[in-house]
């Protein structure tokens, strides 16, 4: 069973949204390493799935964190998103494969978006969104997909693109939107994405350090920009905005620096629907304490409001000795309340 040691969240404005930090959640097999947890996702029975870049991509977890299985070996370039929907079936976003696939629970492939390798022609000329020429069809790099109530299915696309493209429930291509820069429906690497229960999208525009809200057909509606290089975002039932925040401490493009001496690292924020801060925590001081954080990436709620965040501890910094290798890569916090 894992420890619970309580991580209290900062809160503004006389509201509490409080977490506690469940330390060693997630009892891998002997032998196994996550390596990094890339995605997250809960489905209907509060079954946890690690979307990793280990040697078992897709790891499951009952919601005590005991180890249920595992599928996609061989499946994936490399994982980057998971999401899955109210009928269980798993969404994995394969960004170097420049494809979305989807899966049965138990891991049996039954569709797939974009084709195999073949990225779309925007100019880029590597992962880094700073290559990029022009905005471009589906997909170079995907990064995130979010579904609507209707079935329709918003994909976030990513480092060689800036566009979100929007398919039907049978995966038919509706619209795209988007283009790189900085203005208004403009994006500098579209990383995360979600849909609200009003059906606003919200993208998480990463090195413009913003959040960008749309209605469903993608027309611009606000910004917020209390974040610093948000990789994902969720909206739940409430309206609440939780986003896993990368920072400025981890994953840093080459030539670039942090905006300030004290700009905060590896966070999670939770928002109302308004853009009201209650609750922050983190911030990479200890990023590898229990409920400190080095590079979060993705972010789930199961059916309780337990939060689970899956961390890229490996490629934004393990790899080259900022952190080390037992670095945590998944975390749980049980909410309080």
């Amino acid at each position: 069973m894992a420890r619970v040691r309580e991580r209290s969240a900062v809160a503004t404005a006389g509201l509490m949204t409080r977490f506690e930090v469940c330390e060693g959640w997630g009892e891998l097999p002997p032998g196994w390493r996550f390596v990094e947890v890339a995605g997250v996702a809960a489905d209907s029975r509060d079954r946890v799935f690690a979307f990793n870049r280990g040697e078992h991509p897709v790891i499951i977890f009952d919601r005590e964190g005991r180890f249920i299985g595992s599928w996609g070996e061989g499946a994936f370039v490399r994982p980057h998103g998971i999401t899955i929907g109210p009928d269980d079936v798993v969404y994995c976003t394969d960004d170097l494969d420049h494809t979305v696939k989807k899966f049965t629970p138990d891991g049996e492939l039954v569709g797939m978006l974009g084709e195999s390798g073949c990225p779309s022609d925007t100019g880029a000329t590597s992962m880094d969104f700073r290559t990029i020429c022009r905005a471009g069809p589906p997909f170079h790099y995907p990064t995130n997909l979010a579904l609507a109530a209707d079935g329709s299915m918003y994909i976030a696309d990513g480092y060689g693109n800036a566009r979100v493209h929007r398919y039907s429930p049978d995966g038919s291509h509706l619209s795209s939107w988007g283009g790189p820069g900085r203005a208004p429906g403009e994006f500098r690497l579209p990383h995360g994405i979600a849909v609200g229960p009003d059906g606003t999208v919200v993208v998480a525009d990463r090195e413009n350090s913003r959040l960008q809200f749309f209605s469903p057909a993608g027309s611009f509606l606000e910004e917020w920009t209390d974040v610093a290089r948000p990789c994902q975002v969720l909206v739940d039932a409430c309206g609440r905005v939780y986003v896993a925040e990368l920072g400025f401490r981890a994953g840093m493009w080459p030539g670039t620096t942090a905006p300030t001496p004290d700009a905060p690292g590896g966070r999670i924020s939770i928002f109302n629907p308004n853009g009201r801060l209650l609750a922050r925590w983190g911030g990479g001081s200890n990023p590898c304490a229990p409920g400190d954080f080095f590079a979060p990436h993705d972010l789930c709620l199961d059916s309780r409001g337990d939060l689970y965040v899956g961390e890229v501890t490996w490629s934004a910094g393990g790899n080259r000795g900022v952190v080390p290798d037992d670095c945590h890569s998944l975390q749980k916090f049980t909410r309080l309340g």
